[in-house]
């Protein structure tokens, strides 16, 4: 975990006790143990400044900064949402290195600027890559794709146009027990894990 020891709070402790490990704890467990988070913080260090800007308060480790970043992508969270994460989840707070009684969990605008930073040095693709060469030598697979889903566009079932007609992409569905009439509408998104 870091180079920071990790303390067990009382609801870490109390968490401790339940005997079923969640899906989170599972998931975050194998991305502790598949990811290279040695040879990640290595590529992006020298890029990253350890005092804030203006000579602010000092910065975030770039390891819980990265950590977070990667969580925030997996869940598809937004700044703010993320902001929360580490104080509502004891997995994710283990996960980024966070202990709230010694550390503050960082707020949406530094975790805009972490974001900003990578695209700025243009870090996405050299992480995927670094991570993705040391998941084929562990003999597991790293790829990016695409996402495709369907969903149904409602619409009235009149034909007011101008030729009197439906238009030929309108059609009738079932979907459960009921008749629906619209458009399927297909989205396709590429989503690169950071």
């Amino acid at each position: 975990m870091g180079a920071k020891e990790q303390h067990l709070g009382f609801s870490d402790w109390e968490r401790s006790r339940v005997r079923k490990q969640t899906r989170k704890e599972k998931f975050l467990c194998e991305m502790e143990a598949v990811l290279p988070f040695f040879a990640l913080v290595k590529l992006m260090e020298p890029f990253y400044s350890q005092v804030g800007p203006q000579g602010g308060r000092p910065s975030y480790g770039l390891e819980t900064m990265l950590r977070i970043h990667l969580m925030q992508n997996w869940w598809s969270l937004r700044d703010e949402a993320m902001e929360d994460a580490p104080i509502d989840s004891s997995a994710i707070r283990r996960f980024a290195g966070i202990d709230l009684a010694q550390d503050r969990s960082p707020d949406a605008t530094t975790i805009l600027a972490f974001r900003h930073f990578i695209e700025r040095h243009q870090l996405a693709e050299e992480i995927f890559k670094a991570a993705g060469q040391y998941m084929r030598e562990k003999g597991l697979l790293l790829r990016e794709g695409t996402v495709v889903d369907a969903t149904i566009i409602h619409a009235p079932t009149c034909t007011k146009n101008e030729k009197r007609e439906r238009d030929p992409q309108m059609h009738q569905t079932l979907k459960g027990n009921q008749w629906f009439f619209g458009m399927k509408v297909h989205v396709g998104w590429i989503r690169i894990p950071a």
